[in-house]
């Protein structure tokens, strides 16, 4: 290989790069031009979208459940004593063995 064909490929590699670098730095310039019209666009509508109505329907509506499930929480079951705070729900005769079993 001579010497000027590596020079020329080297020169060619270098074009390359800075051709690439100022693509780069374009692209670059447009996205920071985007990102500061959309700053600009969050600026003045307040920094705080509004509420789509739909959903405020549909949170009114878990709430409502909610207060529903509560309510039936709270109320004392017909028919059945309700266990004593010291009773536990399950009896714990069973031991790990038996688990594993």
């Amino acid at each position: 290989m001579s010497g000027e064909s590596v020079s020329f490929r080297i020169t060619r590699t270098t074009e390359d790069l800075a051709q690439t670098v100022a693509a780069l730095s374009q692209r670059l310039l447009k996205l920071e031009q985007r990102l500061g019209a959309m700053q600009l666009q969050v600026d003045q509508l307040g920094g705080q979208p509004e509420a789509d109505p739909d959903d405020l329907r549909r949170l009114d509506q878990v709430s409502a459940l909610l207060a529903d499930c509560r309510s039936l929480l709270e109320q004392p079951m017909e028919g059945s004593e309700t266990p004593s705070a010291a009773e536990p729900l399950w009896r714990d005769d069973h031991t790990e063995d038996d688990l594993a079993a």
